[in-house]
Protein backbone atom coordinates (compact mmCIF):
# COMPACT_ATOMS: atom_id res chain seq x y z
CA UNK A 1 0.00 0.00 0.00
CA UNK A 2 2.66 2.02 0.60
CA UNK A 3 4.41 1.39 -2.29
CA UNK A 4 1.40 1.94 -4.59
CA UNK A 5 0.62 5.47 -2.97
CA UNK A 6 4.44 6.50 -3.19
CA UNK A 7 3.61 5.23 -6.84
CA UNK A 8 0.85 7.47 -7.84
CA UNK A 9 2.35 10.74 -5.91
CA UNK A 10 5.56 10.53 -7.72
CA UNK A 11 3.43 10.01 -10.81
CA UNK A 12 0.71 13.02 -9.51
CA UNK A 13 4.12 15.04 -9.17
CA UNK A 14 5.84 13.79 -12.40
CA UNK A 15 2.49 14.82 -14.39
CA UNK A 16 2.74 18.35 -12.42
CA UNK A 17 6.25 18.99 -13.46
CA UNK A 18 5.44 17.84 -17.13
CA UNK A 19 2.60 20.60 -16.88
CA UNK A 20 4.95 23.14 -15.83
CA UNK A 21 7.24 22.29 -18.54
CA UNK A 22 4.70 22.35 -21.24
CA UNK A 23 3.67 26.15 -19.65
CA UNK A 24 7.38 27.45 -19.67
CA UNK A 25 7.93 26.26 -22.83
CA UNK A 26 5.15 28.38 -23.90
CA UNK A 27 5.66 31.10 -22.30
CA UNK A 28 9.34 30.85 -23.74
CA UNK A 29 8.11 30.37 -27.40
CA UNK A 30 6.16 33.95 -26.75
CA UNK A 31 8.41 35.63 -25.48
CA UNK A 32 11.09 34.69 -28.34
CA UNK A 33 8.42 35.47 -30.56
CA UNK A 34 8.33 39.24 -28.71
CA UNK A 35 11.64 39.34 -28.85
CA UNK A 36 11.80 38.57 -32.84
CA UNK A 37 9.44 41.20 -33.47
CA UNK A 38 11.57 43.96 -31.80
CA UNK A 39 14.21 43.06 -33.04
CA UNK A 40 12.13 43.29 -36.45
CA UNK A 41 11.10 46.63 -35.67
CA UNK A 42 14.83 47.86 -34.82
CA UNK A 43 15.89 46.71 -38.25
CA UNK A 44 13.09 48.15 -39.91
CA UNK A 45 14.54 51.84 -37.72
CA UNK A 46 17.53 51.33 -38.61
CA UNK A 47 17.34 50.78 -42.66
CA UNK A 48 15.53 54.19 -42.40
CA UNK A 49 17.59 55.68 -40.61
CA UNK A 50 20.04 54.63 -42.68
CA UNK A 51 18.42 55.32 -46.39
CA UNK A 52 17.66 58.71 -44.97
CA UNK A 53 21.15 59.39 -44.22
CA UNK A 54 22.56 58.59 -47.36
CA UNK A 55 19.33 60.39 -49.21
CA UNK A 56 20.86 63.90 -46.74
CA UNK A 57 24.41 63.37 -47.97
CA UNK A 58 23.40 62.95 -51.75
CA UNK A 59 21.20 66.01 -51.04
CA UNK A 60 24.42 67.76 -49.37
CA UNK A 61 26.96 66.40 -52.38
CA UNK A 62 24.10 67.57 -55.18
CA UNK A 63 23.79 71.28 -52.99
CA UNK A 64 27.75 71.16 -53.28
CA UNK A 65 27.74 70.32 -56.98
CA UNK A 66 25.08 72.56 -58.04
CA UNK A 67 27.11 75.50 -55.76
CA UNK A 68 29.94 75.04 -57.60
CA UNK A 69 28.10 74.61 -60.56
CA UNK A 70 26.25 77.96 -60.13
CA UNK A 71 29.79 79.45 -59.43
CA UNK A 72 31.62 78.76 -62.11
CA UNK A 73 28.46 79.91 -64.32
CA UNK A 74 28.41 83.24 -62.37
CA UNK A 75 32.22 83.69 -63.19
CA UNK A 76 31.48 83.12 -66.69
CA UNK A 77 28.91 85.42 -66.99
CA UNK A 78 31.14 87.99 -65.10
CA UNK A 79 33.55 87.67 -67.36
CA UNK A 80 31.48 87.86 -70.43
CA UNK A 81 30.12 90.95 -69.04
CA UNK A 82 33.54 92.51 -68.06
CA UNK A 83 33.71 91.67 -72.35
CA UNK A 84 31.21 92.93 -72.76
CA UNK A 85 32.12 96.39 -70.90
CA UNK A 86 35.69 96.32 -72.49
CA UNK A 87 33.35 96.22 -75.90
CA UNK A 88 31.30 99.24 -75.43
CA UNK A 89 33.82 101.44 -76.49
CA UNK A 90 34.03 99.72 -79.64
CA UNK A 91 30.15 99.45 -80.09
CA UNK A 92 30.44 103.07 -81.30
CA UNK A 93 32.21 101.80 -84.26
CA UNK A 94 30.97 98.57 -84.90
CA UNK A 95 27.33 99.65 -84.76
CA UNK A 96 26.91 98.84 -88.53
CA UNK A 97 28.22 95.43 -87.47
CA UNK A 98 25.61 94.87 -84.35
CA UNK A 99 23.01 94.28 -86.67
CA UNK A 100 25.13 90.89 -87.43
CA UNK A 101 26.54 90.35 -83.95
CA UNK A 102 22.76 90.06 -82.39
CA UNK A 103 21.53 87.40 -83.49
CA UNK A 104 24.91 85.68 -82.64
CA UNK A 105 24.77 86.65 -79.57
CA UNK A 106 21.16 85.00 -79.19
CA UNK A 107 22.20 81.90 -80.33
CA UNK A 108 24.64 81.91 -78.13
CA UNK A 109 22.75 82.66 -74.83
CA UNK A 110 20.16 79.89 -76.20
CA UNK A 111 23.66 77.65 -75.98
CA UNK A 112 24.01 78.50 -72.47
CA UNK A 113 20.76 77.87 -71.72
CA UNK A 114 20.71 74.71 -73.54
CA UNK A 115 23.85 73.97 -71.51
CA UNK A 116 22.40 74.27 -68.40
CA UNK A 117 19.67 72.11 -69.01
CA UNK A 118 21.95 69.45 -70.06
CA UNK A 119 24.11 70.58 -66.80
CA UNK A 120 21.07 69.62 -64.47
CA UNK A 121 19.84 66.22 -66.48
CA UNK A 122 23.38 65.23 -66.17
CA UNK A 123 23.81 66.01 -62.44
CA UNK A 124 20.32 64.43 -61.63
CA UNK A 125 21.43 61.19 -63.99
CA UNK A 126 24.77 61.19 -61.79
CA UNK A 127 23.23 61.94 -58.40
CA UNK A 128 21.10 59.00 -59.14
CA UNK A 129 23.59 56.49 -60.12
CA UNK A 130 25.79 57.76 -56.96
CA UNK A 131 22.37 56.62 -55.07
CA UNK A 132 21.77 53.07 -56.51
CA UNK A 133 25.69 52.52 -57.16
CA UNK A 134 25.99 53.15 -52.84
CA UNK A 135 22.66 51.15 -52.26
CA UNK A 136 23.20 48.46 -54.19
CA UNK A 137 26.59 47.59 -54.23
CA UNK A 138 27.98 49.72 -51.51
CA UNK A 139 30.46 51.43 -53.73
CA UNK A 140 30.52 55.20 -54.88
CA UNK A 141 31.25 55.84 -59.30
CA UNK A 142 34.54 56.19 -58.68
CA UNK A 143 35.02 52.87 -57.27
CA UNK A 144 33.26 51.52 -60.19
CA UNK A 145 34.84 53.04 -62.69
CA UNK A 146 38.31 51.93 -61.33
CA UNK A 147 37.34 48.42 -60.30
CA UNK A 148 34.70 48.01 -63.63
CA UNK A 149 35.29 50.91 -65.99
CA UNK A 150 35.38 50.61 -70.24
CA UNK A 151 38.86 50.74 -69.87
CA UNK A 152 38.78 47.83 -67.85
CA UNK A 153 39.08 44.24 -69.65
CA UNK A 154 36.36 41.91 -69.07
CA UNK A 155 36.85 38.17 -68.29
CA UNK A 156 35.47 35.19 -70.42
CA UNK A 157 32.63 33.37 -68.58
CA UNK A 158 31.97 29.29 -69.39
CA UNK A 159 27.77 28.22 -69.92
CA UNK A 160 27.58 27.69 -65.95
CA UNK A 161 28.76 31.67 -65.33
CA UNK A 162 32.47 30.99 -63.93
CA UNK A 163 35.50 32.58 -65.38
CA UNK A 164 37.59 30.58 -68.05
CA UNK A 165 41.56 30.02 -66.50
CA UNK A 166 44.17 30.35 -68.83
CA UNK A 167 46.14 27.28 -70.52
CA UNK A 168 49.25 26.77 -69.96
CA UNK A 169 50.05 26.81 -73.96
CA UNK A 170 47.65 30.13 -75.04
CA UNK A 171 48.80 32.78 -76.42
CA UNK A 172 45.63 35.04 -75.31
CA UNK A 173 45.67 37.66 -72.68
CA UNK A 174 45.10 37.04 -69.11
CA UNK A 175 44.82 38.68 -65.81
CA UNK A 176 44.15 37.85 -62.38
CA UNK A 177 41.58 40.60 -60.97
CA UNK A 178 41.96 42.42 -63.85
CA UNK A 179 46.13 43.21 -63.88
CA UNK A 180 48.31 41.29 -66.19
CA UNK A 181 50.68 38.46 -64.48
CA UNK A 182 53.75 38.01 -66.34
CA UNK A 183 54.04 34.50 -65.17
CA UNK A 184 52.15 31.74 -66.88
CA UNK A 185 52.35 28.61 -68.33
CA UNK A 186 52.98 25.28 -66.23
CA UNK A 187 55.95 26.88 -64.65
CA UNK A 188 53.63 28.62 -61.98
CA UNK A 189 53.87 28.01 -58.36
CA UNK A 190 50.55 26.49 -56.64
CA UNK A 191 50.50 29.60 -54.42
CA UNK A 192 49.99 32.04 -57.61
CA UNK A 193 47.14 33.62 -58.18
CA UNK A 194 45.03 31.93 -61.22
CA UNK A 195 44.67 33.92 -64.58
CA UNK A 196 41.83 34.44 -66.47
CA UNK A 197 40.96 34.91 -70.25
CA UNK A 198 39.88 38.07 -71.17
CA UNK A 199 38.51 39.81 -73.88
CA UNK A 200 38.01 43.99 -74.19
CA UNK A 201 34.81 45.79 -73.29
CA UNK A 202 31.50 45.90 -75.17
CA UNK A 203 29.23 47.72 -74.15
CA UNK A 204 26.31 45.57 -75.98
CA UNK A 205 27.58 42.46 -75.30
CA UNK A 206 27.55 43.30 -71.30
CA UNK A 207 24.53 44.58 -71.60
CA UNK A 208 23.18 41.08 -72.46
CA UNK A 209 25.10 39.59 -69.67
CA UNK A 210 23.61 42.11 -67.37
CA UNK A 211 20.31 41.00 -68.60
CA UNK A 212 20.88 37.56 -67.86
CA UNK A 213 22.39 37.78 -64.93
CA UNK A 214 18.99 39.90 -63.98
CA UNK A 215 16.96 37.19 -65.30
CA UNK A 216 18.81 34.47 -63.37
CA UNK A 217 18.54 36.39 -60.04
CA UNK A 218 14.91 36.84 -60.08
CA UNK A 219 14.86 33.20 -60.89
CA UNK A 220 16.81 32.47 -57.54
CA UNK A 221 14.04 34.00 -55.56
CA UNK A 222 14.08 36.13 -52.77
CA UNK A 223 17.29 36.00 -49.84
CA UNK A 224 16.15 35.97 -46.54
CA UNK A 225 18.32 37.86 -44.44
CA UNK A 226 16.93 36.82 -40.78
CA UNK A 227 18.29 33.21 -41.39
CA UNK A 228 20.81 33.87 -39.11
CA UNK A 229 18.13 35.01 -36.59
CA UNK A 230 15.89 32.07 -37.01
CA UNK A 231 18.84 29.70 -36.77
CA UNK A 232 19.91 31.18 -33.33
CA UNK A 233 16.43 31.11 -31.86
CA UNK A 234 15.85 27.64 -32.76
CA UNK A 235 18.75 26.25 -31.73
CA UNK A 236 18.33 27.86 -28.51
CA UNK A 237 15.23 26.31 -28.42
CA UNK A 238 16.99 22.92 -28.98
CA UNK A 239 19.16 23.77 -26.45
CA UNK A 240 16.48 24.47 -24.14
CA UNK A 241 14.18 21.38 -25.08
CA UNK A 242 17.57 19.23 -24.74
CA UNK A 243 18.02 20.25 -21.02
CA UNK A 244 14.24 19.73 -20.26
CA UNK A 245 14.74 15.90 -22.11
CA UNK A 246 17.80 15.55 -19.59
CA UNK A 247 15.43 16.61 -16.58
CA UNK A 248 13.24 14.56 -17.53
CA UNK A 249 15.71 11.58 -17.86
CA UNK A 250 17.46 12.38 -14.62
CA UNK A 251 14.20 12.23 -12.81
CA UNK A 252 12.66 9.14 -14.71
CA UNK A 253 15.69 7.57 -12.89
CA UNK A 254 15.11 8.57 -9.56
CA UNK A 255 11.92 7.22 -10.47
CA UNK A 256 13.23 3.80 -11.36
CA UNK A 257 15.52 3.82 -8.62
CA UNK A 258 12.84 4.63 -6.10
CA UNK A 259 10.62 1.61 -7.71
CA UNK A 260 13.74 -0.77 -7.36
CA UNK A 261 14.59 0.00 -3.98
CA UNK A 262 10.21 -0.55 -2.92
CA UNK A 263 10.78 -3.57 -5.07
CA UNK A 264 13.94 -4.81 -3.11
CA UNK A 265 11.66 -4.00 0.05
CA UNK A 266 8.45 -5.18 -1.01
CA UNK A 267 10.08 -9.05 -1.74
CA UNK A 268 11.86 -8.68 1.47
CA UNK A 269 8.97 -8.52 3.54
CA UNK A 270 6.47 -10.68 0.97
CA UNK A 271 9.31 -13.57 1.34
CA UNK A 272 9.57 -13.21 5.34
CA UNK A 273 5.76 -13.17 5.37
CA UNK A 274 5.48 -16.00 3.55
CA UNK A 275 7.97 -18.46 5.13
CA UNK A 276 6.42 -17.54 8.87
CA UNK A 277 2.97 -18.08 7.05
CA UNK A 278 4.24 -21.32 5.22
CA UNK A 279 5.87 -23.00 8.39
CA UNK A 280 2.66 -21.79 10.52
CA UNK A 281 0.28 -23.50 7.80
CA UNK A 282 2.17 -26.78 8.75
CA UNK A 283 1.32 -26.18 12.25
CA UNK A 284 -2.20 -25.14 11.67
CA UNK A 285 -3.04 -27.98 9.25
CA UNK A 286 -1.19 -30.66 11.48
CA UNK A 287 -3.76 -29.81 14.63
CA UNK A 288 -7.05 -29.70 11.82
CA UNK A 289 -6.05 -32.82 10.20
CA UNK A 290 -3.82 -35.07 12.21
CA UNK A 291 -1.76 -36.68 10.86
CA UNK A 292 -2.32 -34.90 7.61
CA UNK A 293 0.40 -32.81 6.05
CA UNK A 294 -0.10 -28.90 4.01
CA UNK A 295 2.42 -26.87 2.58
CA UNK A 296 2.58 -23.84 0.62
CA UNK A 297 4.96 -23.18 -1.89
CA UNK A 298 5.57 -19.95 -4.39
CA UNK A 299 4.84 -20.76 -8.57
CA UNK A 300 7.84 -19.45 -9.67
CA UNK A 301 9.89 -18.85 -6.68
CA UNK A 302 12.49 -16.31 -8.60
CA UNK A 303 9.72 -14.04 -9.35
CA UNK A 304 7.67 -13.27 -5.87
CA UNK A 305 6.53 -10.11 -6.78
CA UNK A 306 4.08 -11.31 -9.25
CA UNK A 307 4.09 -15.19 -8.47
CA UNK A 308 1.02 -17.37 -7.67
CA UNK A 309 0.84 -18.82 -3.78
CA UNK A 310 0.07 -23.07 -4.29
CA UNK A 311 -2.31 -24.67 -1.52
CA UNK A 312 -0.81 -28.69 -0.97
CA UNK A 313 -3.28 -30.37 0.98
CA UNK A 314 -3.07 -34.14 2.35
CA UNK A 315 -5.32 -35.27 4.62
CA UNK A 316 -4.53 -38.32 6.70
CA UNK A 317 -4.89 -41.35 4.10
CA UNK A 318 -5.46 -39.82 1.34
CA UNK A 319 -2.44 -39.04 -1.29
CA UNK A 320 -4.20 -35.99 -3.02
CA UNK A 321 -2.71 -32.63 -2.97
CA UNK A 322 -5.06 -30.24 -5.02
CA UNK A 323 -7.66 -28.85 -3.74
CA UNK A 324 -10.03 -29.80 -6.22
CA UNK A 325 -9.95 -33.12 -5.44
CA UNK A 326 -11.25 -32.87 -1.38
CA UNK A 327 -14.30 -32.93 -0.32
CA UNK A 328 -16.35 -29.59 0.83
CA UNK A 329 -15.48 -29.88 4.56
CA UNK A 330 -12.27 -30.15 4.28
CA UNK A 331 -11.65 -27.75 1.46
CA UNK A 332 -13.25 -25.05 3.88
CA UNK A 333 -10.93 -26.51 6.87
CA UNK A 334 -7.93 -25.95 4.50
CA UNK A 335 -9.07 -22.62 4.25
CA UNK A 336 -9.64 -21.99 7.54
CA UNK A 337 -6.20 -23.18 8.59
CA UNK A 338 -4.60 -21.13 5.71
CA UNK A 339 -6.12 -18.21 7.56
CA UNK A 340 -5.34 -19.30 10.97
CA UNK A 341 -1.58 -19.44 9.65
CA UNK A 342 -1.81 -15.67 8.60
CA UNK A 343 -3.27 -14.91 11.85
CA UNK A 344 -0.45 -16.89 13.71
CA UNK A 345 2.47 -15.46 11.50
CA UNK A 346 1.29 -11.86 11.44
CA UNK A 347 -1.36 -11.24 14.34
CA UNK A 348 -3.54 -8.73 14.74
CA UNK A 349 -5.37 -7.56 18.14
CA UNK A 350 -9.27 -8.69 17.01
CA UNK A 351 -10.46 -11.34 14.22
CA UNK A 352 -13.98 -11.09 12.48
CA UNK A 353 -15.09 -14.51 11.62
CA UNK A 354 -18.63 -14.91 9.00
CA UNK A 355 -19.86 -18.64 9.95
CA UNK A 356 -16.48 -20.11 9.02
CA UNK A 357 -17.91 -23.56 10.45
CA UNK A 358 -21.35 -24.30 8.82
CA UNK A 359 -19.95 -26.73 6.32
CA UNK A 360 -18.16 -28.53 9.35
CA UNK A 361 -18.69 -31.94 10.45
CA UNK A 362 -18.69 -32.47 14.04
CA UNK A 363 -15.30 -34.11 13.86
CA UNK A 364 -13.79 -30.63 12.11
CA UNK A 365 -15.84 -28.66 13.76
CA UNK A 366 -14.22 -29.78 17.00
CA UNK A 367 -10.88 -29.65 15.88
CA UNK A 368 -11.89 -25.74 14.79
CA UNK A 369 -12.77 -24.97 18.09
CA UNK A 370 -10.00 -26.36 19.83
CA UNK A 371 -7.43 -23.91 17.07
CA UNK A 372 -9.84 -21.00 18.08
CA UNK A 373 -9.88 -21.34 21.35
CA UNK A 374 -5.54 -21.55 21.33
CA UNK A 375 -6.06 -18.06 19.01
CA UNK A 376 -8.05 -16.73 22.35
CA UNK A 377 -5.15 -16.99 24.24
CA UNK A 378 -3.53 -13.55 22.08
CA UNK A 379 -5.65 -11.90 20.24
CA UNK A 380 -10.21 -11.56 20.67
CA UNK A 381 -12.37 -13.71 18.30
CA UNK A 382 -15.56 -11.94 17.29
CA UNK A 383 -17.40 -14.87 15.29
CA UNK A 384 -20.81 -15.06 13.40
CA UNK A 385 -22.27 -18.46 13.66
CA UNK A 386 -25.77 -20.59 13.99
CA UNK A 387 -23.47 -23.53 15.93
CA UNK A 388 -24.32 -23.92 19.29
CA UNK A 389 -21.11 -25.67 20.49
CA UNK A 390 -19.31 -22.59 19.03
CA UNK A 391 -21.54 -20.21 21.10
CA UNK A 392 -20.45 -23.17 24.02
CA UNK A 393 -16.94 -21.82 23.84
CA UNK A 394 -17.60 -17.99 23.97
CA UNK A 395 -16.96 -15.64 26.55
CA UNK A 396 -19.95 -13.37 25.72
CA UNK A 397 -22.63 -13.83 22.97
CA UNK A 398 -24.66 -11.39 21.33
CA UNK A 399 -28.07 -11.81 19.72
CA UNK A 400 -30.84 -10.14 17.50
CA UNK A 401 -34.39 -11.09 18.37
CA UNK A 402 -37.48 -9.38 17.05
CA UNK A 403 -40.68 -8.97 20.01
CA UNK A 404 -43.95 -9.59 19.59
CA UNK A 405 -44.61 -5.80 18.05
CA UNK A 406 -42.51 -6.74 15.45
CA UNK A 407 -39.42 -3.86 16.78
CA UNK A 408 -36.11 -5.85 16.59
CA UNK A 409 -34.03 -5.47 19.87
CA UNK A 410 -30.42 -6.56 20.90
CA UNK A 411 -29.63 -9.06 23.63
CA UNK A 412 -25.89 -10.00 25.11
CA UNK A 413 -25.23 -12.54 27.95
CA UNK A 414 -21.75 -13.02 29.21
CA UNK A 415 -20.50 -16.45 29.91
CA UNK A 416 -17.83 -16.06 32.15
CA UNK A 417 -19.70 -17.11 35.36
CA UNK A 418 -20.72 -20.16 33.38
CA UNK A 419 -17.00 -21.47 33.17
CA UNK A 420 -15.07 -24.49 33.75
CA UNK A 421 -14.64 -25.18 37.37
CA UNK A 422 -11.07 -25.76 36.70
CA UNK A 423 -10.90 -21.99 35.27
CA UNK A 424 -9.91 -22.44 31.75
CA UNK A 425 -10.58 -19.62 29.44
CA UNK A 426 -13.11 -19.07 26.96
CA UNK A 427 -12.63 -17.37 23.72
Amino acid sequence: MDATMAWKEASRSCESLRRQSDMLSDEAARLLKKREQARRRNADIQTAIDVVTRVAADARRAAGMADAAIEAVAERRSALMEALASTNDMLRGLRARRDDLEPRLEDLRSEVHHVDLDMQRTRSAYDELSRKSSEELGMDVNELIRDFGPDRPVPLLDDDGRPIPVDGDSDDDAAVDGDSDESGGSGESPDSPIRYRTVPYDRAEQEKRRDKAQRDLAALGRVNPLATEEYDALEERHRFLVSQRDDVVAGRKDLMTLVSRIDSTMVEVFRSAFEDTARAFEDVFSTLFPGGRGRLRLEDPDDPLTTGVVVEASPAGKRVRQLSLLSGGERSLTALALLLAIFTARPSPFYVMDEVEAALDDVNLSRLLDALSSLSRHAQLIVITHQQRTMEIADALYGVTMRSDGVTSVISQRLDAFGDEDGSARP
